[in-house]
């Protein structure tokens, strides 16, 4: 089995070779980045599954860092180490495209956790969900694709993950809890205002159509609505 590729991009040395022994011991292929420069020039030199980033990085922050990985990658997951604990500098990392984030100081076990919870998302897709109809739009939830009304977007693997989820239960109102627990693996508060910013994203990619829409029900859940 090909082991999981990590880029770890840590300007602590002391925090960033703990990191990857640690997760090299656990059997992951690491590459260590010192700075948010140095991470760029690795990520485009090689494929990896995961990146593990810093906020507060000289030469290149976490934040720009991850700006640029998207426009190279739609797909790869990025979490954010962070010191930070304002809100809105955790929903500016959600907002760049990262997937989930770890405030420091943090335990080995929780960043395992993490990174276990990434690792169980990497499922196979079923030939029979390899095209979705939402409406107007034409949903691949294997390649990411979200194609109709003239454009052609690239979801993060969130809001693709996040997408495929609400359309497996387009039939009721699925919980927050739910998709927290599935998507997330855990259902604590800023995960849950991390899910409401890709939630927010999601509603943009589809605002063309008014037949397909994402309802929110205060407190309770969403529910994705397919006009018939």
């Amino acid at each position: 089995m090909t082991r999981l590729s990590i880029l770890v991009v840590e300007d602590d040395p002391g925090l960033g070779f703990v990191i990857q022994d640690n997760l090299k011991q656990r059997g992951y292929d690491v590459c260590l980045g010192r700075d948010g420069e140095e991470g760029l020039e690795y990520f485009r030199g090689r494929e990896f599954q995961l990146c593990i980033v810093d906020i507060m990085m000289p030469k290149k922050d976490g934040f720009t860092l991850a700006r640029e990985i998207r426009v190279l990658n739609h797909e790869v997951p990025i979490l954010f180490l962070t010191a930070k604990s304002m809100h809105e500098d955790k929903l500016e990392g959600f907002r760049t495209g990262a997937d989930d984030y770890i405030t420091k100081p943090f335990s080995l076990e929780e960043l395992f956790f993490r990174i276990e919870v990434f690792m169980r998302r990497r499922k196979p897709v079923l030939p029979s969900e390899k095209v979705i109809q939402l409406g107007g739009y034409q949903f691949d939830p294997t390649n990411f694709k979200l194609v109709g009304l003239g454009s052609t977007l690239t979801l993060t693997s969130r809001e693709a993950a996040i997408l495929r989820l609400l359309f497996q239960h387009r039939d009721r109102v699925l919980k927050r809890d739910e998709i927290l627990k599935e998507i997330w693996g855990d259902d604590d508060y800023f995960m849950g205002r991390s899910m409401d910013v890709f939630i927010s994203r999601l509603r943009k990619h589809l605002k063309d159509d008014p037949s397909v829409q994402i309802i929110n029900y205060h407190g309770i859940g969403f529910k994705l609505q397919l006009a018939t």
